[in-house]
């Protein structure tokens, strides 16, 4: 008995560790993915929170009192103190992010308010406008705000948020849905695509299309159109159920109080946004399974590329708005997330959309001409 346990156990092994693409995705893969996830989300996290660190704020205090000069210049270098009085309409421009600023005003006679020690009513309030939505600005009056609740003596801190509901709302949503909208969109592509191809070569079916009378580009081209058309239709169904769903998951009101309002130029841009990525995730996973030799290889083969598109979703949450630099943009799968972050921010630009569509289709020509490759070779079309 024990020398049968052990044929049985070599065997195994031998199958095992004989397989490297099972070698490589049971043993390497695992390990090597969770450092770059983990690697990439720290860097994502420590951006995120020294973001606007070296960007230069404003801050415009009214009523400057005598002590708090010294205090308030030492709290940060990239902390301009000017003293001057403010108005309503300066107040607005925060709630517009026309000014990179943060408006402090405090009681004309502050100093002795405070050294008189007056408590209740009598307790002298400090106020300090800014907009959440400006990392940089709130970042600085955090530190400000905590440094005065910290000073010890009889006086109150008011923070007075001038972020209006869209703003703040096209925050969240810029954050949120790129993620989701990538990840329902590539479990429509998962769906079907393995078994369209590496399917139809466990079955035997994939011989009879290749003696059909079609050019195979013909037919690498149909099932990528095909399959992406079938994706697209289970993205966008999910794309309307996240929309009307999340307001009342997430318990904050109607879709309209977080701004969730965007122009038909907006959903124009969205949609085909979401086809282009569509067609590279169909196009990707199309090529995955055209190597696979069955349905559960394909799966298999794909996972490594389900985690990088998982990634590229997280990204936006490390992120303030949109990446500027037109080279990302040519990046496939993190071109449509920083379009569709774009879109949800309300800063799309209708070059980035171009940009975007035209490499992603440049990419799947690529992948048509790998696919029809591939389906000349009786070698991978074959293999078992």
């Amino acid at each position: 008995m024990k020398s049968n346990t052990l044929t049985i156990i070599k065997k195994e092994f031998a199958r095992f560790f004989g397989d490297r693409q099972l070698l490589f995705t049971t043993v390497i893969m695992p390990g090597l993915l969770i450092y770059i996830i983990y690697s990439l989300m720290g860097s994502g996290i420590e951006k995120m929170i020294n973001e606007g660190a070296n960007e230069v704020v404003t801050m415009r205090v009214e009523n400057m009192p005598q002590s708090m000069g010294p205090i308030l210049s030492s709290i940060d270098s990239s902390l301009v103190i000017v003293s001057q009085p403010f108005s309503d309409a300066d107040i607005a421009q925060l709630e517009d992010k026309e000014i990179n600023a943060l408006l402090m005003r405090f009681p004309a006679d502050f100093d002795s308010l405070v050294a008189s020690g007056y408590v209740g009513d009598s307790v002298p309030a400090v106020e300090i406008y800014y907009n959440s939505t400006n990392n940089a600005a709130a970042r600085v009056n955090m530190i400000v705000s905590t440094m005065l609740n910290n000073y010890g003596r009889p006086f109150t801190v008011s923070e007075l948020d001038q972020a209006s509901d869209e703003s703040i709302g096209a925050m969240i949503w810029s954050k949120i849905l790129p993620m989701l909208i990538i990840m329902m969109l590539f479990s429509g592509v998962m769906a079907i695509a393995p078994s369209s191809i590496a399917g139809e070569k466990e079955r035997g079916t994939i011989a009879t299309l290749l003696v059909t009378p079609m050019r195979r580009n013909e037919l690498a081209l149909g099932k990528i159109i095909s399959l992406s058309g079938i994706a697209l239709l289970s993205g966008i169904s999910s794309f309307i159920g996240i929309a009307l769903s999340l307001p009342k998951m997430v318990g904050m009101g109607e879709a309209a109080d977080l701004g969730f309002h965007y122009t038909t130029s907006d959903y124009i841009a969205l949609l085909l946004v979401i086809f282009a990525s569509v067609l590279i995730m169909a196009s990707a996973v199309s090529l995955l399974s055209a190597l696979a030799k069955d349905v559960k290889n394909a799966g298999t083969m794909v996972t490594p590329f389900m985690l990088v598109v998982m990634l590229a979703g997280l990204l936006p949450m490390f992120q303030t708005g949109a990446s500027t630099n037109m080279l990302v943009y040519l990046i496939p799968f993190y071109n449509a997330i920083e379009v569709m972050t774009a879109v949800f921010s309300h800063e799309m630009q209708w070059a980035t959309v171009f940009v975007t569509l035209v490499s992603d289709i440049v990419y799947t020509g690529i992948a048509v001409w790998g696919l029809t490759r591939m389906f000349n070779s009786e070698k991978v079309m074959f293999s078992r």
